[in-house]
């Protein structure tokens, strides 16, 4: 019997890997470039545009009503504020007064738009890592705030409920009622996340430690939202530029200085009980008056520039518009709040194992389309 061939390794040889772009293991179509030596990771090059619309460009070519409800296809777990921060742009161009109960109501939603995608990250964040019973957890009780959207909207995920100089529709006779069963449902339910899988040791093992982000790499890479506060950026557009009712509710911005996986994992957690605190000072104080106000049926903005920025549940949204005045813009630009949050995973998962670049990922919360737009 002939002896097996043996074949030498070289232990120093890097190889490189594609992990991805398949979705949802790589949180949407996208293709990291691994550079590995045995299991440790030691450059990751992402590859960005396997969804790119050319979401800018169409922009041009379309009016300003049209490209509110195209931001829905961004971040789409953000989408009703995302299409608030068109709508404010657009009125801050036209100098547009909205009433106080459209920017009550908008809040609102904003918040339990916030806290549905935290649940959503918190239910495929454990799944990520091996505990399949978040999913359904997690699910089941985002449910309950789509149906209170549908409910409204007439949709679930992608709304479409705001428009410019207000909403397209007054909210349900039964949206104050439904939003307090909820609060008062999750505030019960969220000590369950945390013995299912903040306090499991396991889960802590694989990510305290784990991924470290600086204060002033995530500065210096304009990394912002959940995953910027984690290592201690004051980056709150809510706290820092109000917009919309925030400016007549108390809340904490989250904010650790760790900077770790585990700690953008807890920023999320705890932004899920400050949206319900939001929700809770607003929903009993909802100004009567008009759901819209009525603006010219073919909207043109003034010749000049425009910037508007909003806290989506991944970071900061700016929508900077020029107007040369015509119907649709000359040039619009979204400043994502994925696209610069990622860049920042090679830096912080060199030297890793590749399990460990699995839970990085996941605590970065990318949503695909909003970096290739």
């Amino acid at each position: 019997m002939e002896e097996p061939v043996k074949v030498a390794v070289d232990e120093n040889q890097e190889y490189v890997i594609n992990m991805g772009p398949q979705h949802p293991s790589t949180h949407g179509v996208l293709r990291l470039v691994l550079a590995l030596k045995g299991e440790i990771v030691k450059n990751v090059e992402p590859h960005i545009g396997y969804v790119h619309r050319g979401m800018e460009k169409m922009c041009e070519s379309i009016t300003y009503p049209q490209i509110i409800h195209l931001t829905d296809r961004m971040d789409y777990l953000s989408a009703h504020i995302n299409n608030e921060a068109v709508c404010l742009a657009v009125e801050k161009a036209l100098e547009a007064e909205i009433p106080d109960r459209i920017k009550v109501i908008r809040t609102i939603m904003s918040e339990l738009t916030r806290i549905q995608s935290h649940q959503l990250f918190w239910a495929t964040f454990g799944m990520d890592l091996g505990g399949l019973t978040c999913f359904f957890y997690g699910l089941r009780d985002r449910e309950k705030i789509l149906d209170i959207f549908e409910e409204t909207c007439g949709g679930r995920m992608i709304v479409s409920y705001n428009c410019p100089g207000g909403l397209m529709y007054d909210i349900h006779p039964n949206f104050q009622k439904r939003v307090k069963e909820f609060i008062k449902y999750f505030r019960k339910i969220l000590p369950e996340y945390d013995q299912l899988l903040t306090g499991n040791i396991i889960f802590q093992e694989r990510t305290r430690g784990i991924g470290r982000l600086s204060l002033e790499d995530a500065i210096s890479y304009g990394v912002t939202g959940p995953t910027g506060r984690a290592s201690g950026f004051s980056c709150d557009v809510r706290k820092h530029e109000p917009y919309s009712a925030y400016d007549r509710v108390k809340f904490n911005e989250v904010l650790f200085s760790e900077g770790d996986t585990f700690h953008r994992y807890l920023a999320r957690m705890e932004e899920m009980r400050v949206s319900m605190d939001i929700v809770e000072q607003l929903i009993d104080n909802i100004p009567e008056g008009p759901f819209a106000v009525k603006l010219k049926p073919v909207i043109r903005l003034p010749e000049g520039e425009y910037y508007q920025r909003v806290e989506t549940a991944r970071g900061e949204l700016g929508v900077f518009i020029i107007s040369d005045g015509n119907k649709n813009p000359y040039r619009i630009k979204f400043r994502s709040p994925c696209f610069s949050n990622l860049w920042v995973l090679n830096l912080i998962s060199r030297d890793f194992k590749i399990a460990d670049l699995v839970a990085i990922g996941g605590s970065l919360d990318l949503v695909i389309p909003d970096i290739d737009r």
